[in-house]
């Protein structure tokens, strides 16, 4: 088939180049020239493993394009509306890229086409879209709402073999056309669901807000162990082994991050006070996720007696997660305010957030030095803050550790390490809900 892909950020770029590979002739357009030519001499301008080689072989052998004008809606059976949909300050999803996208592509579309919305979008955003079209185009057209379920640092793996492939739809006919696209990925088993718009829009919504309830449930859980003197992980084993509750997103941390859930759990909770009704748990899924992001802080001050003033701390890691470069809402952004308003100096080092995080905290005044060796960063140093699960940061050499900080204090924000190995090297160990 021949497809559009609206927009060439995390979705619409790992969407458009793994169709591709699958053999389609693919269009990705973006309005932002130069980030246009950068693709085109093969620059990937996300960090997502794998993409590049992928977007590059792709591009060469003229199945993927780049380009930022929308002559290819005419010929496409297929346009994709992978374009931001940021939150407002209440919470609301903001759509006017999604708008903007449908007012470019209208003039251009040919009769039949199908207008896929791959953005995560309110509940009843399909239908909106629909009905904004009809004042643009008298062509005929279908909407189809595709939510992506990709998890970053993984996403090509996670396009190529999904668990589920969510097609809301209107029209049999709009559904059997995204089948068919989709056909390849049914090999083994079959994949696609159909449902209507409304149902599938609000799908990704509940998966996301549960995944975030589980990680939310996790850190209460961690911070009552705190209390009373029990092992997070010897909890998180017992009732990860129970077949109903499952073992993924059951490790407690720093809080999430990143650019869906913080977003999807604000929007849900806006889409049912909208509604006249209040989502009560997803509510305090986020209540627990903005103090789980000071919790790290909190015992950074009760070790050194809240007194803070001129101590140098040093945050591994800054990106929300391991194999990605995205810091949006990342729990590191909290933290290293909480040190700064506390008269403490940061460090960081991340192998792919750190120049991101440098330039966001520098936009807020807050001064952070980055080193490019996550060693160096700990010479003359007060303390080590573990914020992200990289797998350099795993295995640590600690008695380089050691050397180089001034007290041998270690804040493990994502359980990583042993205690017993750590407590034995002659650190002092902090972790989330582990018993020390």
């Amino acid at each position: 088939m021949k497809l559009s892909i609206i927009g060439t950020g995390y979705v619409g770029l790992v969407t458009g180049t793994c169709f591709a590979e699958m053999g389609h002739n693919v269009t990705c357009i973006d309005i932002d020239a130069a980030k246009v030519e950068r693709m085109k001499k093969g620059e990937c301008p996300i960090f997502e493993p794998g993409l590049e080689p992928l977007m590059k072989s792709n591009y060469e052998e003229k199945r993927l394009s780049f380009s930022n004008d929308y002559e290819t809606v005419r010929t496409a059976d297929a346009i994709f509306l992978a374009v931001g949909t940021p939150s407002s300050d209440d919470g609301q999803a903001d759509l006017k890229y999604v708008f903007a996208a449908c007012d470019s592509i209208a003039p251009f579309l040919k009769e039949g086409s199908v207008v896929v919305v791959k953005s995560t979008v309110p509940v009843g955003t399909g239908n909106k879209v629909r009905e904004h079209l009809k004042t643009k185009t008298t062509k005929k057209f279908y909407v189809v709402n595709n939510p992506e379920f990709l998890k970053e640092g993984s996403a090509v793996e996670d396009f190529m073999k999904p668990e589920r492939i969510i097609i809301g739809c209107r029209e049999d006919e709009a559904g059997a056309i995204i089948e068919e696209l989709y056909e390849p990925f049914n090999r083994q088993a079959k994949r696609t669901i159909r449902m209507s718009n409304i149902s599938a829009e609000m799908t990704k919504y509940a998966a996301n807000c549960f995944l975030a309830t589980k990680i939310s449930f996790m850190n209460e859980v961690a911070q009552l162990c705190d209390i009373v003197g029990a092992d997070v992980e010897e909890v998180r084993h017992g009732i990860s082994t129970d077949s109903r509750i499952g073992s993924q997103f059951l490790y407690p941390g720093p809080g999430y991050g990143g650019s869906c859930f913080p977003k999807d759990v604000k929007a849900l909770v806006f889409t049912a006070r909208e509604h006249g009704t209040r989502f009560k748990i997803v509510e305090a899924v986020e209540e627990v996720n903005k103090e789980q992001k000071k919790y790290l802080v909190s015992k950074v001050k009760k070790h050194f007696k809240n007194d803070l003033k001129g101590k140098i701390f040093v945050l591994w890691g800054t990106a929300f997660k391991a194999n990605t470069d995205d810091i949006r809402e990342t729990p590191a952004i909290d933290t290293a305010l909480a040190l700064h308003e506390a008269g403490a100096r940061v460090r960081i080092h991340d192998p792919a957030a750190a120049d991101h995080f440098e330039q966001y905290m520098n936009k807020l005044g807050i001064p952070v030095d980055q080193f490019e060796n996550k060693y160096d960063a700990l010479n003359g140093a007060d303390g080590l803050l573990v914020m992200t699960e990289w797998k350099q940061y795993r295995a640590p050499d600690f008695e380089e550790i050691k050397s180089r900080l001034k007290e041998a204090v270690i804040f493990d924000g994502r359980n990583l390490y042993s205690t017993k190995k750590v407590l034995e090297q002659g650190f002092k160990y902090y972790a989330i809900g582990k018993a020390i």
